[in-house]
């Protein structure tokens, strides 16, 4: 078996430190060696369609809702993977690109909706492909039953550390986000 640096790190404190269980590091260590090198390679990706990962996943998380394909900043920020704190700057650079537009939301005046422009679906369906097919790359060393396993591992996890369906819905308040008027998104 090919060891990788992790395994080092495993043996080095097997030798300095044989009292302590380090066998968290194993798995730790490694997805933290992951994180740097899949980010790099999903970026490679993006880049290739004018896109950093936080636009990707903005344009992504419109494109995947029902159609209108719209969303409030709140409902944007709970479904994606960008956080409170970077929405409304990502948002601006988005609408700046004509790939976003941002109109009030008839039902409450201090709300805006975000909705996918033309040239936003355009570009989003242009992109998703390659992504997926960076993913499937990046993956292709396991079998299915493995990536299986690893996505039920993982799920577990995350699941255990509280990042769940129910804690994303409920981390933030409305009052948390802010349009670019900064008056507040009731959501």
């Amino acid at each position: 078996m090919v060891a990788d640096h992790v395994d080092l790190v495993l043996e080095q404190w097997a030798t300095q430190r044989p009292d302590l269980d380090v066998f968290p590091m194993a798995v730790i260590g490694r997805l933290k060696r992951l994180a740097p090198l899949i980010g790099a390679e999903l970026g490679r990706t993006f880049n290739a369609h004018g896109l950093d990962a936080a636009s990707f996943d903005v344009l992504a998380t419109l494109r995947r809702s029902a159609p209108p394909h719209q969303l409030t900043p709140t409902e944007l920020m709970r479904t994606s993977m960008v956080t409170s704190g970077a929405i409304t700057q990502r948002l601006d650079r988005l609408q700046a690109r004509g790939l976003v537009t941002r109109t009030p939301n008839e039902s409450d005046g201090r709300g805006v909706h975000v909705a996918l422009t033309d040239a936003g679906r355009t570009l989003i369906n242009a992109a998703l492909p390659d992504h997926v097919d960076t993913e499937k790359r990046l993956l292709a060393a396991l079998t299915t039953a493995q990536r299986d396993a690893l996505a039920d591992i993982l799920r577990t996890l995350l699941e255990s550390l509280g990042d769940t369906t129910e804690q994303t819905h409920s981390r933030t308040s409305p009052d948390q986000v802010h349009d670019t008027t900064g008056t507040r998104d009731p959501a």
